[in-house]
């Protein structure tokens, strides 16, 4: 049996620490220290020669969204990958970023990322929110209407083709197993996410009453049992979410929220509404949430 241990933790508070009057990224980076290096060890299976490139087949693909307000976070998520990772050389980081940004934010993102950890491979996007425009609608909470709470709708054309397979981790939390372990985590039924679930939660309290109370939306589930499940960690078959065209059925859902008001959270509901009762679901033990 397969278990993959997390802690996670909403509680992170932005590092104001290194953001100037402006706005700006500081571009020293002394305040984050420079980690250890990650070396694989013999029984690890090497066959890429340019590590620059994210098409690799010994690649294990992570994908996480930087944003300068929650960097503490980041950095902590991304040294405790590392540092369970049996083979950690094999991990490629794919980070996104909004172009919301300054023009010179995410040349400063990267180098802060590159200066914390010298060895580390990552490539880092951009991410378009002018996508998302009029269709985020207002949430119980303002810090859920952040863009790159979306970014994980448009992995599969964020990324390139040939990455058909990736873990999405969300900024706050720290891994403390083999990363390894949950990238050969099967995705049975011809499933497209692999999470973890937790079917005691009350599933109907993430939809409004009318939602409920529409038949034609309502239905959507009725041949499914579905289970609330952890978007902030997920195996993602890229290739399925892009051949079934996900995206795009995620984002009629967020159409309609906008005019029927189906929901109340973020970017969390449409995940539910289209893979709910059809995800793989991932053995947790010793998780907690703050």
């Amino acid at each position: 049996m397969f278990f993959f241990t997390i802690i996670i933790s909403d509680s992170i508070v932005p590092y104001s620490e290194i953001i100037n009057n402006g706005g700006d990224l500081i571009t020293d980076t002394s305040r984050f220290s420079e980690a250890p290096e990650y070396r694989n060890g013999p029984e690890c299976s090497v066959s890429y020669l340019n590590t620059t490139s994210s098409c690799e087949p010994s690649h294990v693909h992570i994908a996480m969204t930087l944003d300068k307000h929650y960097l503490r976070g980041s950095m902590a998520a991304i040294l405790s990958v590392l540092k369970h990772a049996s083979c950690p050389e094999n991990v490629f980081f794919h980070f996104i970023a909004t172009t919301n940004s300054v023009d010179s934010m995410p040349s400063q993102l990267s180098e802060l990322v590159r200066s914390t950890f010298p060895s580390l491979y990552f490539k880092l996007y951009l991410f378009n929110s002018h996508l998302l425009k009029n269709r985020i609608s207002s949430s119980i909470r303002e810090a859920l209407e952040n863009p790159l709470n979306y970014a994980r709708n448009y992995l599969g054309d964020i990324l390139e083709i040939c990455v058909d397979r990736v873990i999405y981790l969300d900024s706050d939390l720290l891994v403390v197993d083999d990363i390894a372990k949950l990238w050969r985590v099967s995705l049975s039924k011809n499933r497209i996410i692999g999470a973890p679930e937790y079917c005691k939660a009350n599933f109907t309290g993430y939809f409004t009453n009318r939602f409920w109370s529409d038949p034609n939306l309502a239905r959507v589930f009725l041949t499914r049992k579905p289970c609330y499940f952890n978007t902030g960690v997920m195996v993602m078959d890229l290739k399925g979410f892009r051949e079934r065209k996900c995206r795009e059925r995620i984002e009629r859902w967020m159409e309609v929220q906008k005019e029927k008001r189906i929901y109340e959270l973020g970017s969390l509901p449409p995940f539910l509404l289209e893979f709910g009762g059809n995800v793989e679901p991932i053995e947790h033990r010793g998780t907690s949430m703050g």
